[in-house]
């Protein structure tokens, strides 16, 4: 089995839309009213959520007249936050085919269908024309990415001259191994974290020149803690990341948090542009 079948057997689930349709109305949300900021807690998969994707949207500069492509779009959060907020075109990339599905749903669901659309694919072989886009981003999708160099060439390569790219994943820390499972990866079959100093080196391998890096895991510390609070207060959310990846989620968020306090994985994001 290939690392792209793992990956998508680790995220696959059947029916996603329906349970989390279910699981808003089980909340109290009016289906035929839905906002973006209903799906804040279940469709913004990376450590500080919807917080993290307003940073990178105003460090990437967007406005109307951008057209922007998410790459690993997941279930198309961060793409309808931002498509709503500055009303720009964003086409959402992922590999798992139900993720997909289920993001063209709700974008429909909450008014944005004729201003976010997704597509399935790999990464390495990104299925759209060169420098068709003035914006790149992608957040928490690099780990289980093997071929980091095809990666960013084919970033490169669809992104235009002048263009910016953004990027908001997890590094690896001087604090030692990965506990698993994590939200990305069961084992280390699908876990492939690179150091600052390797992607710094890829990156200018690719032709970007880097203009922002920064090393957030203070506030990715602070955001676990104030989860935790809200949670022990509040109860665990209906809507959440459990729906995603089943039972197993419980052990995946302490093992995330633990690597995080003990500097396995450093949340960072890094602004390039496009010569």
């Amino acid at each position: 089995m290939s690392v792209e079948q793992r990956v998508t057997e680790h995220y696959g689930r059947q029916d996603l839309a329906a349970e989390i349709l279910g699981a808003l109305e089980r909340a109290g949300k009016d289906l035929s009213r839905l906002r973006p900021d209903d799906l804040a807690s279940i469709d913004e998969f990376h450590i500080r959520g919807r917080e993290a994707t307003a940073e990178l949207g105003r460090a990437l500069r967007l406005d109307t007249s951008t057209r922007v492509l998410d790459v690993g779009s997941g279930l198309g959060g961060p793409s309808r936050h931002l498509a709503d907020l500055y009303r720009c075109r964003v086409v959402g990339l992922d590999l798992t085919e139900e993720y997909c599905r289920t993001a063209t749903v709700l974008a429909d669901r909450v008014g944005l269908g004729g201003t976010v659309e997704y597509l399935q694919g790999s990464a390495l072989d990104i299925p759209l024309p060169d420098a068709g886009f003035d914006r790149v981003y992608t957040q928490h999708v690099a780990m289980n990415i093997s071929d980091k160099r095809r990666f960013y060439a084919e970033v490169a390569r669809v992104l235009k001259p002048g263009g910016l790219f953004g990027l908001y994943d997890l590094l690896e820390g001087p604090g030692g191994p990965v506990h698993f499972p994590v939200p990305w990866a069961r084992d280390p079959a699908t876990s492939f974290l690179a150091a600052p100093d390797e992607l710094r080196d890829l990156l200018s391998g690719s032709g970007f020149e880097i203009i922002g890096w920064r090393d957030t895991s203070a506030e990715g510390r602070a955001w676990f803690q104030q989860l935790r609070e809200r949670i022990e207060r509040d109860g665990p959310p209906t809507l959440g990341f459990h729906l995603l990846l089943g039972p197993e989620f419980r052990e995946m968020a302490r093992n995330q948090v633990r690597n995080l306090e003990e500097q396995r994985i450093l949340p960072t994001e890094v602004i390039c542009r496009k010569p």
